[in-house]
C-alpha cells in the first residue's frame, strides 16, 4: 500500500521539489489532489505525470482554464476550485500526508483542514503559526495530527532536539534554539543602499531559488522574523530563549545549544529537498537526490549578529510576540501588503517596515478565538494597509 499525499501550492518552489522526492519513491507515495494558483500550465503538466484525482484553483476561470488544458491531454483528473475545495482535499479519506505549502495566510484554513482530519501534516505555510499559532497547536494535540515543519530552519530544530521533546527546556537540558539566517541579498549593504532597493534586487538571494515574496521577506530579514515566530510555537519555547544567528553560507540550517554545552546542528546543501524527505519518512530516512556536502569545498564557515538597525523587520517580529493578543496576525497582514506593494514599486524598501510598525501601532492587538474570527482580522489588516499606501 502506497501513502496518498496532497500538495497545497504544488506549483511553488516547496510544491514542485515535494512532487520532485515523490517521483524518486513511486513504490511508497501517490499523489491524490494537486493545488495551484496561476501557473495553470504547470498545474496541469503536474497532473498528468502524477495521475492526480483532484486539483484545485482559486476561481471558475482558472477551472476552466486548467480542464481545458487536461482534456487536450487526455488527462481525468476533477478540477475544483475556491477555498471549501481546499480545505476539502486537504481532509479526503484516501490522503494520508498533506503538504501545506501555500504562501501566506491563504494557507491557514486548508492547513487547519488537515489538522482537523488528523493528518500528517508537512507545514511550509510558517503563516499558519504566525497568524494562529495558539489556536493552530491545540488543534493538532486535540486532533491527533503529526506536525512535522519543512522550514529548513525549523526541520534543523526539529531533528537536533530529543525524540521525546515535550517543550520542557530543563528535563531535556536545552538552553537555546538557534535559527541561522542567510542574511539575504543586502547583508553587506548600507542602509541607504537598502532602502533604496530594487525588487529585482531583493528577489536574488545569494543562496536559495524562492519565490518573490519569501524573497522579499529573506532580504529584510521579516522571513527569519516569521520564522522565530513559527518556532515558539512549534516547540513551545519563548522567543527569549530562541537566539537568530547570521551564516551567510546557509550550510548550517539550525542548531540547538543545550546546558552542558553541546551544540547539535543539522547540515547540508541549501536544497529544500532535505528536509521534505525528512518530513514526509520520518523517522525513516529515504533518498531525495541531493548532493552530499563536500567539507573539502567549503571555504569557512561565518557567523555574525543580526543587525536590528539596517533590518528592524526581525526587531518588530520580536516585538509582536511580545505583544501578544492579534499582534503577529497584524504583522503578518502588514507585512504580506508591504511586500506586493513594494514588488508592484508603490513603496520602497523602506516603506516595508514602516507600515508593519505604524500597523502595530495603531491597531487594537485583541484575542482572537476561532479561525474565521483571525481570518477576518487579517482582512481588516490588510483593507487598512491598502489604504494607507493609497494615501501616501
Amino acid at each position: 500500500m502506497t501513502l496518498g499525499v496532497t500538495v497545497l501550492g504544488a506549483t511553488g518552489s516547496i510544491g514542485c521539489s515535494t512532487l520532485d522526492v515523490l517521483a524518486l519513491h513511486p513504490e511508497r507515495y501517490h499523489v491524490v489532489a494537486l493545488t495551484g494558483f496561476s501557473q495553470l500550465d504547470r498545474l496541469a503538466a503536474q497532473c498528468v505525470r502524477f495521475s492526480a484525482r483532484f486539483a484545485v484553483v482559486p476561481d471558475d476561470a482558472g477551472a476552466r482554464r486548467l480542464r481545458t488544458l487536461l482534456a487536450e491531454a487526455d488527462c481525468a483528473t476533477e478540477v475544483l476550485c475556491g477555498e471549501d475545495a481546499l480545505c476539502r482535499v486537504a481532509a479526503l479519506d484516501e490522503t494520508d500526508v498533506v503538504m501545506a505549502a501555500i504562501v501566506g495566510a491563504a494557507g491557514l484554513a486548508p492547513s487547519m483542514a488537515a489538522v482537523r482530519a488528523g493528518k500528517r501534516v508537512l507545514l511550509a505555510n510558517k503563516e499558519s503559526l504566525v497568524v494562529a499559532g495558539a489556536l493552530f497547536m491545540r488543534e493538532v494535540a486535540r486532533c491527533g495530527a503529526t506536525l512535522l515543519p519543512v522550514d529548513s530552519e525549523h526541520n534543523a530544530i526539529f531533528q537536533s532536539l530529543p525524540a521525546a521533546w515535550s517543550g520542557d527546556m530543563r528535563a531535556a537540558g536545552v538552553e537555546k534554539l538557534v535559527l541561522t539566517a542567510s542574511g539575504g541579498p543586502f547583508r553587506t549593504w548600507g542602509a541607504d543602499a537598502i532602502a533604496r532597493a530594487t525588487p529585482e534586487a531583493a528577489c536574488a538571494h545569494p543562496n536559495w531559488s524562492m519565490g518573490r515574496k519569501i524573497s522579499v521577506d529573506s532580504a529584510s530579514l521579516m522571513n527569519k522574523g516569521l520564522e522565530l515566530i513559527e518556532a515558539r510555537w512549534l516547540f513551545d519555547v519563548p522567543a527569549a530563549d530562541i537566539e537568530v544567528v547570521v551564516h551567510p553560507q546557509s550550510v548550517i540550517h539550525s542548531m540547538v545549544r543545550y546546558r552542558d554545552g553541546s551544540v547539535i546542528a543539522e547540515l547540508g546543501e541549501p536544497d529544500m529537498k532535505t528536509p521534505i524527505a525528512c518530513a514526509l519518512a520520518w523517522p525513516e530516512r529515504i533518498r531525495a537526490d541531493v548532493a552530499p556536502l563536500d567539507f573539502m569545498a567549503l571555504s569557512g564557515l561565518t557567523f555574525e549578529a543580526p543587525d536590528l538597525a539596517r533590518f528592524p523587520c526581525l526587531r518588530l517580529a520580536y516585538q509582536a510576540l511580545e505583544a501578544g493578543g492579534d499582534a503577529t496576525c497584524v504583522l503578518n497582514a502588514a507585512n504580506e501588503v508591504a511586500v506586493a506593494a513594494f514588488l508592484e514599486r508603490r513603496i520602497p524598501f523602506s516603506g516595508i517596515p514602516a507600515l508593519i510598525e505604524d500597523a502595530l501601532a495603531t491597531q487594537d492587538l485583541i484575542a482572537s478565538g476561532s479561525v474565521d474570527a483571525l481570518l477576518a482580522r487579517d482582512a481588516e489588516v490588510r483593507a487598512w494597509a491598502w489604504q494607507r499606501i493609497a494615501a501616501c
